[in-house]
């Protein structure tokens, strides 16, 4: 497969296997070592690299991006970051001044991370850094250091124009060629991010003889907004889908400012995350409290259905043979909706429990109710006794009591690294005294609780 891209400012053509790392090849091909191996999963950022397509300056996870994701675009590496006669980047030099890097390892991918935040003027330095790790240095240096270069002008070198490609057989541009191919091959991979399919490659060592790559589909990028409703085409970014739901909906939006990391969200899909199955992912806890629709095609042929049917068992799906995943439909308007993630690290950790609450109350009384979690089972679910506990009934702490009590009969969660059965219950129950307690005004949130 042919893929062309700008490195570092200059046009490389590769010829390349569809499931080639751009770090490995980096590497083992270009003998730029900048560039580091840590995790090899996406999670500690040392390989993290600044790439530029039509939507701008990203910060991605190299070692969980395969070369054809990068056609038609630009990569800058570190050793791109500073510029062509060796000056360097103000968040380089920053980095000196205020001693932001001991044994060093991390700090290109910091550096990575860090310039690519400066060019977009960003000054949420904890969130641009949260998927970046280092455990030399600690985070107060390298924060100052971004904080002191955020001033300086961005580079002229940085601004990197994407060049002009032609689109390739691997990379539909439209649904109607997607749905075709998929059609007729039912047993390909499609990769949107790859943050989860590139670690069946580097962890699971898979080989995948069969690939499409649905970055240039442009269809499955669309966001539709109406009075009503929001719509996310399969393949919106996780960062593109956190700048819509900010306003429309601020709980979804804070859990998602914990989804992952900046690279993990600027890569990972909405519809990949839904068309995995995942039991833990975060997303479909708060599509089905929202009571989300999702669409789905096969050849020329589409249908809808609500998000909680598509997930019938463990690593099973209500999803056909060679039918894609094109995107969800949620409610705009959805004042008691309230998401809790509950990990043992506040950034960039998987959940425990994820419980998503969306309880309507008129005159005092339960009228609707719609809780979903996640961590709790085989697959994301709702929780329709507890739901039916509530509905009917007086929107008191007595009928939360009583509600809290049905969580035994919607799940049975299982013990794992992450938590014990009876924690997840006992969590799961005290989220719906939390959910109580912040619709009735009291202040739940850790992040906002002042002696």
């Amino acid at each position: 497969m042919n893929v062309t891209f700008l490195l570092n400012g200059e046009t490389v053509q590769v010829e390349a296997e569809p499931t080639r790392t751009l770090l490995d090849w980096l590497r083992e091909d270009r003998g730029l070592c900048g560039t580091k191996e840590g995790c090899n999963e996406g999670d500690c950022g040392a390989c993290t690299v600044m790439v530029t397509d039509a939507g701008g300056a990203k910060a991605l996870n190299a070692c969980i991006l395969f070369l054809p994701q990068l056609h038609g675009k630009a990569v800058r590496t570190v050793e791109g970051i500073s510029a062509p006669d060796g000056a360097l980047h103000p968040v380089q030099q920053a980095m000196i001044d205020h001693h932001g890097s001991q044994c060093g390892f991390c700090t290109p991918g910091f550096i990575a991370s860090m310039a690519t935040g400066h060019l977009h003027g960003r000054t949420d330095h904890d969130d641009v850094l949260a998927g970046n790790l280092c455990r030399c240095t600690g985070y107060a240096p390298i924060v100052r250091a971004a904080q002191a270069a955020q001033a300086a002008p961005a580079p002229a070198w940085t601004k990197d124009e994407i060049p002009v490609v032609e689109a390739v057989p691997y990379a539909p541009d439209t649904l109607e060629d997607l749905a075709d191919w998929y059609a007729a091959n039912p047993d390909a991979t499609l990769i949107a991010g790859a943050t989860d399919v590139g670690l069946w490659v580097t962890k699971q060592l898979r080989a995948l003889p069969q690939v499409a790559f649905l970055n240039r589909c442009a269809p499955l990028r669309d966001i539709t907004e109406t009075g009503d409703t929001i719509h996310f085409g399969a393949a919106v970014t996780m960062t593109n889908v956190l700048e819509v739901i900010r306003t429309a909906h601020p709980s979804y939006a804070e859990m998602i400012r914990r989804y992952g990391s900046e690279q993990v969200r600027n890569a990972a899909t909405v519809g990949g995350n839904i068309a995995n199955g995942s039991p833990i992912g975060d997303n479909p806890p708060a599509l089905i409290a929202l009571g989300a629709t999702l669409h789905l095609r096969h050849g020329g042929k589409t249908r809808d259905l609500p998000i909680e049917d598509f997930f019938i068992a463990y690593g099973k799906q209500d999803r056909r043979s060679g039918e894609l995943v094109t995107g969800v439909t949620l409610p705009r308007h959805a004042p008691a909706l309230r998401c809790y993630k509950i990990s043992k690290r506040f950034d960039q950790d998987i959940s425990a429990v994820c419980g998503c609450f969306n309880v309507t109350v008129a005159d005092g009384v339960v009228t609707q109710a719609r809780i979903a979690f996640g961590g709790m089972a085989g697959t994301p679910h709702r929780a329709y006794k507890v739901e039916a506990a509530l509905i009917g009934q007086p929107w008191t702490s007595e009928t939360i009591q009583e509600a809290v009590t049905y969580f035994v009969e919607d799940y049975t969660p299982m013990s794992d690294m992450r938590a014990s059965a009876d924690y997840r219950l006992e969590v799961a129950q005290n989220l719906l005294h939390r959910y109580f307690a912040e619709m009735r005004g009291q202040v739940t949130s850790v992040l906002e609780v002042t002696p």
